[in-house]
Parts: C-alpha cells; sequence; structure tokens
C-alpha cells in the first residue's frame, strides 16, 4: 500500500468518525444542557410528591399534621393493613382487578378483531363501521351517563360488575381500533400470503403470524388503555352506587369525602399507594414490550 493511499485512508477515517460522532457546537451544548435540566426538573416535580405521599403513608395523622415533611417516628404496615380490611380497600381492590381485568382482555381481543378485520379486508361497509368507531371517540362521555343508567337498568346490570365490565369494553373498544387500525394496515401483505400458502386458515393467520407482529402496538394500547379503566371515575359513580361493588377511583372519593375534618392521613395515603403502585407495576411489565418493531417480529 503506497503512502498516498494510505493517506486517503487515514483521512477518510477521520471524515467518517466526524460524520457519525458529529462536531459539538455551542448551540448543542445550549440545547444538551436545557434539555437535561428541563428533565430534572420534571422528574422531581413527579417524584416528589409521589415519594411524600409513600412516606406519608408510614405516618400517624397526627404526625403528617406535626410534621408533614419529616420522617415517620415508626416504620410499620398498620396504615395499610387498617385500609385495607377496615375501610374495605382489599374489597375494592379485588371489584377493580376483575373488572379492569376482563374489560382490558374483552377490549383488547375484541379491538384487535376488528381493527384487523377493517384494515386488512375489502368488506361492504367496512369505511362506515371504521368512521363510526371514529365517531366514538368525538362523544363526550357524560352525555352517554342516562342513556347508559337506562340501559343497564333495563338489562338488570345495573350496580353490578358485569354491567361496569360491558360498559368499559364499550368506553375503550373506539380507541383500541382507532389506534391498532393503522397499525395493522401497515405491516407487509406478503407473510400474510406466505402464511395462505402454507394452509394456514384466518384464524390461525391472525392469531399466529399477524398479532405476534403487531406486538409492540398492542402492548402500548394495552398500557394506555389499562391506565383509563383503572383511573375511571365518572362512569363508576354513575352506574355502580352499591358500596359492596365500589372500585378503587370512587372508594378513594367516597373514603376522604366521608370522613369530613376526621381524616385518617395515614390510611388516607396508604389507600392511594395501593391505588397507583399496580399502575407502575404494569407499566413497567409492559414497558419491555414496547422496545423492538413489526421488522423484529417479522425476522422471528
Amino acid at each position: 500500500m503506497s503512502d498516498r493511499t494510505s493517506t486517503f485512508i487515514t483521512v477518510d477515517k477521520k471524515a467518517a468518525r466526524r460524520i457519525r460522532g458529529g462536531k459539538t457546537t455551542t448551540g448543542d451544548k445550549v440545547v444538551g444542557g436545557v434539555s437535561h435540566v428541563v428533565l430534572i426538573v420534571w422528574s422531581v416535580i413527579v417524584i416528589t410528591p409521589l415519594a411524600w405521599t409513600l412516606m406519608s403513608s408510614f405516618k400517624t395523622s397526627r404526625e403528617v399534621l406535626a410534621s408533614p415533611f419529616g420522617l415517620p417516628a415508626e416504620w410499620n404496615l398498620n396504615n395499610y393493613i387498617s385500609a385495607w380490611t377496615q375501610y374495605n380497600f382489599g374489597q375494592m381492590f379485588i371489584n377493580t382487578v376483575i373488572v379492569v381485568g376482563v374489560s382490558l382482555v374483552l377490549v383488547m381481543v375484541l379491538g384487535a378483531m376488528c381493527a384487523y378485520v377493517l384494515a386488512r379486508f375489502a368488506l361492504p361497509g367496512s369505511r362506515v363501521i371504521y368512521y363510526l368507531m371514529l365517531a366514538g371517540l368525538t362523544f363526550p362521555v357524560f352525555l352517554a351517563i342516562v342513556p347508559l343508567f337506562f340501559v343497564l337498568q333495563g338489562m338488570g346490570l345495573l350496580n353490578t360488575l358485569p354491567g361496569l365490565i360491558l360498559t368499559y369494553v364499550a368506553f375503550a373498544l373506539p380507541f383500541t381500533v382507532f389506534f391498532l387500525f393503522s397499525f395493522f394496515k401497515s405491516l407487509p401483505y406478503e407473510i400474510q400470503e406466505a402464511a395462505y400458502v402454507d394452509g394456514a386458515g384466518e384464524w390461525r393467520t391472525f392469531f399466529q403470524v399477524m398479532l405476534p407482529m403487531a406486538r409492540p402496538g398492542l402492548a402500548a394500547v394495552a398500557i394506555l388503555n389499562f391506565l383509563g379503566l383503572w383511573n375511571q371515575f365518572l362512569l363508576p359513580v354513575a352506574l355502580n352506587t352499591d358500596q359492596g361493588q365500589y372500585v378503587l377511583s370512587q372508594g378513594m372519593a367516597a373514603f376522604a369525602s366521608a370522613a369530613g375534618y376526621k381524616v385518617d392521613f395515614g390510611a388516607l395515603f396508604a389507600a392511594v399507594m395501593i391505588t397507583i403502585v399496580p399502575v407502575l407495576i404494569t407499566y413497567i411489565f409492559f414497558q419491555r414490550q414496547l422496545q423492538g418493531s413489526v421488522s423484529q417480529g417479522t425476522m422471528k
């Protein structure tokens, strides 16, 4: 290799390194610094109330009022036990898990099927059905409370968990179809046709080929649906007035309002932690499913 060729290679390596790494300018440093400051401030704003609530859940009401930002004198689970048993948050937690869990499974299965059919098959009236689904997103929920009340009353499902599950599924289905429609639409048709050539039917193609490819989209919409259903307040308050069937969101409101000036702050903060911890755990669990892409699913 000549000296001239070696020089060219060295220059090309430096140029490539410069292109890959890029030169850090003053503007880049300013933008990076401001971004880090904003993220730090935002993290403090989000984490501080959560940490304060967690710390207060181990205090007595006297300690909360006397020293709001101090550490508890004794770290024990008395407030959690009291909230779980005395204030019936254990039953409300079970009710919430049943309602949200069953609703989430139903809405994901039905929504994925509906979005897949509307996106992949040219059926008569499919566009009309899709636009009706979109119209459901624009309809305010509080305007449907009175009709829903009488519909569930006529079906004998008012103040019952099955009635609440049915309402939750109807509430979340339009968003699920809207979210997954474009996702299924973007999947390559060649893989679907290859499945047909291999002898797979429609059900097998959907569940074993197309659905695994849509895993990132399913994980994202599952997280959003779970958050929306778990924190749902208006629907259970209007359609579920039986205290034995309460879910956590309405139980929290009832606990805080019924206590008046004699609020057991320790149990209240413990109940808040009982309400939000499942959401955090679920998000952390599904966060791994968000990694990857459709192309990674097609290579498996």
